[in-house]
């Protein structure tokens, strides 16, 4: 039975972002997520935009290599750790990861309720409805286990104002914490215009240039290392290995950014 989906702003986003990952399963296969297949093959929803946006889809899978690979290796380095995910939409990485205790998924009500319907989750896995700004850590019952936090896709949509907020929360809830946060450099976020982003009317609005100066905003956590996404582009289109190593290159692209808290 397909599902339809009505969702308008940053919420839809979440509807292009697996799209690019299913079709990248179904073609080129640079990533492998059999689960966002499903998802998409249940949906009732015009992916034209999303199909025709090259530059869209592209930032989605570099993103998801680059995540998958970060987010492995603190697995393996912090077994039994908690993963929260942040503005998850309809991610789904808590299938593909292994070796944690406990993953929750946090989005808006609005998003958590589609995510209900189409992905069921208990046990290890768990959602959470609420605001990335609003005090969710409650939600959160481990105390004392390795704590993961990632933001992927949603800061560049956000103020200034709204991302100190979400690391005020982070701040308050864990004595120990490692956060993986995409940031948008600010001239994207002035210049660039996506299609299919365009499509659902969100509209990118703040970025940072690199980790020193998003640890300058975060009073608490520490810069310990950035990854920009041409790392992944160069997975699936190789001129990536030559143009990565061009700073402007690996400026210019968003990045990946690990913040540490309590160290």
């Amino acid at each position: 039975m397909s599902e339809t989906i009505n969702l308008s702003g940053v919420p839809e986003t979440m509807l292009q972002t697996v799209y690019a990952r299913a079709k990248e399963t179904k073609t080129r296969g640079a990533i492998h997520d059999d689960k966002a297949v499903e998802l998409v093959d249940k949906l009732h929803y015009d992916f034209s935009l999303a199909d025709k946006d090259a530059a869209m889809s592209s930032g989605v899978i570099a993103r998801t290599i680059v995540l998958d690979h970060l987010v492995q290796q603190y697995l393996i380095a912090h077994p039994g750790a908690v993963v929260v995910n942040i503005a998850c939409g309809l991610d789904t990485r808590c299938y593909r990861m292994q070796g944690y205790n406990h993953w929750y998924n946090l989005d808006l009500p609005e998003t958590i309720g589609v995510r209900a319907r189409l992905l069921p989750e208990s046990g290890t896995i768990s959602q959470i409805a609420q605001s990335a700004m609003e005090d969710w850590g409650g939600a959160v019952a481990e105390t004392d286990a390795p704590t993961l936090v990632i933001i992927e896709g949603l800061t560049m949509y956000l103020t200034q104002e709204d991302v100190q907020q979400i690391f005020a929360v982070i701040h308050k809830r864990f004595a120990k914490a490692t956060v993986f946060v995409e940031i948008m450099n600010p001239m994207v976020v002035k210049n660039m215009k996506e299609k299919s982003i365009d499509g659902s009317h969100a509209k990118f609005t703040w970025g940072a240039k690199n980790g020193i100066e998003l640890q300058a905003l975060l009073p608490g956590f520490t810069c310990t290392g950035e990854h920009s996404l041409v790392e992944g582009m160069a997975e699936f289109m190789p001129v990536y290995k030559a143009l990565g190593k061009i700073p402007v290159v690996r400026n210019i692209s968003n990045k990946i950014i690990l913040m540490e808290k309590g160290n």
